[in-house]
């Protein structure tokens, strides 16, 4: 089970504005260290640099923001694991390391379930974004495609295990279809065979397709959350396209080191929750399709537990397993 706080953490958020500022003199002559277990330039790497710029006031020493990439995140994930549990080194990530690679991978250099929890930075909804050449209009209709053709419809991912791996598989479960997997090496190589149309279907994050839709180069006929998107408030969600219980957002949340005191989470917290509050941090969220969150360490625990949850039912069900 993912790491909870103890009891006192209600007494830890009533004493978070003087333990914000004793917190952060403790680590004043160090940098702030946010890892980023993926490579620059993505929706993983994009956030955190935005937040970075603003938490640079509260650490004198500087605020650097690490590329630690491989392994589906295992890598970055593994040296923030071993990495001092005194508030410098954060995890910033997408759902791989912090909750859904420990039930792909047969052993893993580090123990998941035992991460502090922080905050939820923002959540992007995933979407069914399908190849124009793909007759359908609808999500009625294109699930009525894939039964009259089953397995001969492909899907992209961006790697065995992948967020978007598991979305598609989520909805082959819910409605009974079939379809080939064919997976790549991340989003960019995917997004461009499904608008080549070497690929007909990929459940890729709202940021990265929503210009191509717009555009009419692919389309997109769903959102996999509970609201529509307000980057696309005209496509509709796949509850309202009749496909019930097809929630899949990928979340970037941060998590620190095992042994992390409440009161250091609940600081960092507290400085995250700011700076996204602020409206041009906003602005430069909503450019990424990016919903700001910045949810209590508690809230984030139950959230990541749930999707951890949830997706290992996925994984199960559909046998998914990398060695």
């Amino acid at each position: 089970m993912f790491h909870s706080f103890p009891r006192r953490l209600g007494a830890a958020f009533a004493l978070a504005s003087c333990l914000i500022g004793s917190a952060l003199a403790q680590t004043s002559n160090q940098p702030l260290r946010l890892i980023v277990p993926f490579p620059a330039g993505g929706t993983a790497d994009v956030l955190p640099r935005i937040l970075a710029e603003k938490l640079r006031t509260h650490f004198p020493a500087g605020v650097v923001v690490e590329n630690r990439t491989g392994a589906g995140g295992n890598i970055g994930a593994e040296s923030v694991f071993r990495s001092a549990p005194d508030g410098t080194t954060f995890l910033v990530s997408p759902p791989g390391p912090i909750a859904i690679n420990h039930h792909l991978y047969k052993k893993l250099a580090f123990d998941p379930t035992k991460w502090v929890p922080v905050t939820v930075v923002a959540t992007v909804p995933n979407v069914l974004a399908i190849s124009t050449k793909v007759p359908a209009q609808n999500v009625a209709e294109f699930i009525a495609y894939l039964k009259a053709n089953p397995g001969k419809v492909t899907y992209a991912s961006q790697g065995n295990g992948s967020t978007s791996h598991l979305t598609a598989a989520l909805f082959m479960q819910l409605t009974g279809t079939e379809m080939t997997h064919i997976p790549y090496r991340g989003t960019a190589p995917a997004l461009t065979d499904l608008l080549g149309g070497q690929v007909d279907v990929f459940f890729d994050n709202l940021s990265s397709s929503a210009q191509y839709h717009s555009a009419g180069k692919l389309r997109i006929l769903a959102v996999a959350d509970a609201v529509r998107s307000t980057v696309l408030p005209q496509v509709p969600t796949f509850e309202e396209s009749k496909v019930a219980s097809m929630n899949a957002v990928t979340f970037f949340s941060v998590v620190a080191p095992p042994g992390t005191p409440p009161a250091t989470a609940v600081a960092m917290q507290k400085l995250l929750a700011e700076a996204m509050a602020m409206p041009d941090v906003k602005a430069r969220f909503a450019e990424q399709g990016a919903e700001p969150r910045g949810w209590s360490p508690e809230q984030a625990g139950r959230f990541i537990q749930a999707e951890s949850d949830k997706w290992n039912k996925v994984i199960k069900s559909a046998n998914v397993t990398l060695d």
